[in-house]
């Protein structure tokens, strides 16, 4: 079952492109302050996390670890934003980066995508040991919302020893679906954002750390035929359909045992809000829909509180509820 969210974007930005563009790109804020924490993998590789503590923190007030998306980092803007409120909050707040994004550049030999949950969990078992009595609310963005919606499945029973709540906006939980989408004509500006940063990332990579093969990628590649190339056999899969089939979300979502709140944009040009339709949902997911908002937009105002970012205060709101 679906709950429909009222969501009024600005006259001016009523157009799902506009809402997705301009919200990833306006950012009117300084980072925060941060301390880098490291994580070491099991296979050598480092996780960057940057971690924001209010003066006079205790763990009891929270933490909140937020997961970026797609060629983000804990720079993207709404990481960026939702920090800055959480420390006006008191509340705690760890970016974590996936493998050799912001902070953790260099430092992973091996790449990121879209199923490595194994790398979170890494991370929250050092969070937990640290702060054991601190409760946790895990939020993924994007890529990162699928990411945080198969750990919470993978874990199953076994989360709420780590985590209180988990959150995901616009989340690809059916991945061969939204890169059928990115692959259409009228996204085509998306695609080429994307394959434009990872190729980048992965001459750079190869460069980095001289014992990897050279590799070659053509300037203008599907985001499936980069999969199909690179993604697929650099991470062990055998194709781009076992990639998506094994690191999609949607085959875990009814396994989830924590309160767990899913948002969706019906007009989403990149992800599908019937993407959970065919599958098992576990009674502890919520899954909202709004009429607009593109993917991760939501411009417009939220109740009465000041603003351009709807999406911010629903997400504080969601954090703060009893």
């Amino acid at each position: 079952m679906a709950y429909e969210l009222p969501f009024d974007p600005y006259p001016f930005l009523d157009d799902p492109h506009k809402q997705t563009i301009i919200s990833s790109m306006v950012n009117f804020l300084f980072e925060p302050p941060s301390d880098e924490k490291r994580v070491k993998l099991p296979d050598g590789d480092v996780i960057s996390l940057q971690v924001t503590t209010p003066r006079g923190w205790e763990p009891k007030k929270g933490t909140v670890v937020m997961v970026h998306g797609l060629c983000g980092s804990h720079q993207s803007p709404y990481m960026v934003r939702i920090t800055k409120h959480l420390a006006q909050m008191g509340i705690r707040s760890v970016r974590y980066n996936m493998r050799g994004c912001g902070t953790g550049f260099g430092l992973a030999k091996n790449i990121y995508h879209s199923g490595r949950s194994d790398d979170l969990f890494e991370c929250l078992k050092v969070l937990k040991i640290e702060h054991p009595d601190s409760p946790t609310v895990l939020i993924g963005f994007s890529l990162g919302g699928n990411i945080v919606l198969k750990l919470a499945g993978e874990l199953g029973t076994l989360a709420p020893y780590f985590l209180d709540r988990v959150f995901a906006v616009s989340p690809p939980v059916e991945l061969y679906s939204s890169v059928l989408l990115l692959g259409a004509k009228e996204n085509a500006v998306y695609e080429k954002y994307f394959y434009k940063l990872l190729r980048a990332n992965v001459h750079w990579r190869h460069k980095a750390f001289p014992d990897l093969p050279r590799v070659h990628l053509p300037r203008n590649l599907k985001m499936y035929e980069f999969d199909q190339m690179y993604t697929a056999p650099v991470c062990g899969f055998s194709s781009a359909i076992d990639y998506y089939n094994k690191c999609s979300s949607a085959h875990v979502v009814g396994d989830i045992a924590i309160p767990c709140r899913i948002l969706l944009s019906e007009d989403d040009p990149i992800v599908s809000h019937r993407s959970l339709d065919n599958y098992a949902i576990s009674s502890h997911v919520e899954v909202y829909k709004t009429k607009k908002g593109g993917h991760m937009g939501y411009l417009g105002r939220y109740k009465n509180k000041k603003g351009f970012y709807w999406l911010d205060h629903l997400i504080l709101d969601w954090i703060t509820e009893s």
